[in-house]
């Protein structure tokens, strides 16, 4: 596998289902004309050749239509606040600046306008007609604002509403807050009732079954964005919680066809598998647990849709992308529909992943993976590479990453470690919930634990070690910088924090630093965050820094603010310490981009060259 080979394959994805079809495609960029060629298929559940689908009209329903037929949602941007130079004085329109009296001006890699996303709806029979706007006058967004999608609005069964998630809080309220709700707007009375006013956490992702009944998702503690995601179903007039007894937390659902069972995936044990849950139909009916449908290293990473005794999911796993597999409901068993890359895989020598249980120092087992050069040979030596999770509760799972991409890693004569640290999803609340207010405790230990383990193993070549991560991996590389004790040879940081004071005060999601590390850094009686901002701030450890240092930043980060990036590098650099600068003045906290990409791969790989 090479970094050209690996940008280059098809990004599969799911459409829907037609009948007995499922409706997929494939995304794919060429160098030689500098785009992406994007086509649709459809396949039959049961497997059979691919054919290309030139037009989609009507041959998946577009949500955006009234279930009768006669309305259209089009989402629509209002205008409500000055924000611009040009705005409050019209007359120096050649003027380029912002004015901003409240937080939330800028989110993820946008800054605030004064626009705010709304739903409309127009009837679909009527041309020149001015839609319905039903969040007039609202500063609110849906869909919601970085990544909502169609997914936060859809139509009542019967067409007389329409249902979307929204955040109604604005400035410093909406920074400090996860309290989304689900709201009703009704098309003949016009009014909006608050369907989830009770719950001060996320509520997301409505969806009706064929019966009409309504399910969420769920998590209950404001500010806490990586709280147990639960599923919520409305019976009667109660809602009741699906996976509450449940030690785990809930990716995405999909009602069942017959409306009797909800599918969802979730985290388990270092992958992403299949689940079912029964629907009781009256609330004093128990709630029976999930049952797991599918098994296996692999990522049952979403879902497609039912067609009879079998779900069509996207599938994945650390040597291959996304493909379109079909999942027999009752045994599990999973056959894969889809095969665009089969082309390139039979060119390439894959790695071997393997489990390994490391110790931890608290006596804890704790899952790592562990990927090996293709032609791995025990008798020789590796250079080999601590993988550092970002999230930081995001599960590190069979992914497949057109960057962080752990074949790349062992086709280059690696051997990657990648530990289920503490906050890891997949193994109870209690290990996911751990990290909170605990950043540079046990999990760093973890750590150490993982790569001193694997350290043992006499085909393991400890003179080269290295340590490499993005956004909290990054934050996990710059930290391990200063307490590592000369394991390392070299890290790699990507969009990481290196300074928690300079992170709270430009970082725009304020929730997440308030939640995970306790507090605002000028609170000098709340011990909890004294800690953070002391002990386990990176910047407060620079000094013991002497290990050479690739540091990326993207310039419209705004999780992990330029400074951030740009800190660090003048700390490595002031200090003598080889060091090296990525700077991607267009790229957010990813690098998006095929160009720009390539070009990661092939300075992250110049630098190991270099380094270790």
């Amino acid at each position: 596998m090479t970094p050209e080979r690996l940008i280059q394959l098809g990004r599969v994805y799911g459409v829907g289902i037609e009948h007995q079809n499922v409706i997929f495609g494939v995304s794919q960029y060429s160098f030689e004309t500098k785009s992406k060629n994007n086509k649709t298929y459809k396949i039959n559940i049961n497997g059979g050749e691919a054919k290309d689908v030139s037009k989609m009209d009507n041959l998946v329903a577009d949500k955006h239509i009234s279930p009768d037929g006669k309305y259209k949602i089009i989402v629509q941007d209002e205008k409500l606040k000055k924000i611009f130079g040009k705005d409050y004085h019209p007359t120096l329109e050649g003027s380029n600046m912002m004015i901003y009296d409240e937080l939330n001006y800028r989110h993820w890699d946008t800054w605030e306008d004064g626009a705010y996303s709304h739903i409309t709806y127009m009837p679909t029979n009527k041309k020149n007609v001015e839609p319905v706007d039903i969040m007039k006058g609202e500063r609110f967004d849906c869909p919601q604002k970085p990544f909502g999608g169609d997914e936060d609005y859809l139509w009542s069964p019967d067409s007389k509403s329409i249902l979307y998630v929204t955040k109604k809080e604005v400035g410093t309220a909406y920074a400090i807050s996860t309290n989304t709700d689900i709201y009703e707007y009704n098309l003949a009375t016009k009014k909006t009732t608050n369907l989830t006013e009770y719950n001060k956490g996320y509520d997301t992702s409505p969806a009706f079954s064929s019966k009409g009944q309504l399910a969420w998702l769920q998590m209950k503690r404001n500010g806490y964005e990586s709280d147990k995601n639960d599923i919520i179903v409305q019976i009667g007039n109660k809602d009741a919680n699906l996976t509450a007894a449940w030690d785990g937390t809930v990716n995405s659902f999909l009602w069942s066809n017959n409306g009797k069972k909800i599918y969802f995936v979730a985290p388990v044990l270092g992958t992403v598998q299949l689940f079912e849950i029964s629907v009781p139909y009256s609330a004093s009916k128990k709630i029976k647990k999930p049952k797991q449908i599918t098994n296996g290293q692999f990522d049952v990473n979403g879902m497609v849709g039912q067609i009879g005794n079998h779900m069509a999911v996207k599938r994945r796993d650390m040597n291959h992308a996304v493909e379109i597999y079909s999942v027999e409901l009752s045994s599990g068993k999973m056959k894969q529909l889809s095969h665009v890359n089969d082309a390139v895989y039979a060119k390439t020598n894959m790695s071997e992943v393997k489990k390994r249980m490391v110790t931890t120092t608290d006596g804890k087992q704790m899952l790592s993976w562990v990927i090996y050069p293709p032609d791995f040979d025990a008798t020789k030596k590796y250079p080999t590479i601590l993988y550092c999770q970002g999230g930081p509760q995001g599960a590190l799972s069979q992914f497949y990453s057109f960057r962080w991409n752990f074949q790349l890693m062992a086709a280059n004569g690696y051997v990657v470690i990648a530990p289920n640290r503490r906050g890891m999803p997949g193994y109870g609340v209690e290990w996911n919930e751990q990290i909170s207010k605990d950043y540079g405790g046990q999990n760093m230990d973890d750590y150490l634990s993982a790569i001193d383990d694997i350290s043992k193993e006499s085909y393991v070549d400890n003179g080269r070690l290295g340590a490499i991560g993005a956004s909290y991996g990054g934050y996990s590389t710059f930290y391990l910088e200063g307490i590592h004790k000369g394991r390392f040879k070299t890290f790699i940081s990507h969009d990481g924090i290196f300074d928690w004071r300079s992170m709270y005060g430009t970082t725009e999601e304020v929730f997440f630093p308030n939640w995970d590390l306790g507090g605002a850094y000028w609170e000098k009686d709340n011990a909890v965050a004294q800690k953070t901002y002391t002990q386990y701030n990176p910047a407060e450890h620079v000094e013991q820094w002497d290990t050479p240092i690739l540091i990326v930043q993207g310039g419209k980060d705004y999780r992990v603010p330029i400074g951030q990036g740009l800190a660090a590098f003048q700390a490595a650099q002031l200090q003598g310490i080889k060091s090296r600068l990525l700077f991607f003045p267009e790229e957010n906290h990813w690098v998006l981009n095929n160009e720009n990409s390539l070009v990661w791969q092939r300075e992250f790989y110049r630098w190991l060259r270099e380094t270790l």
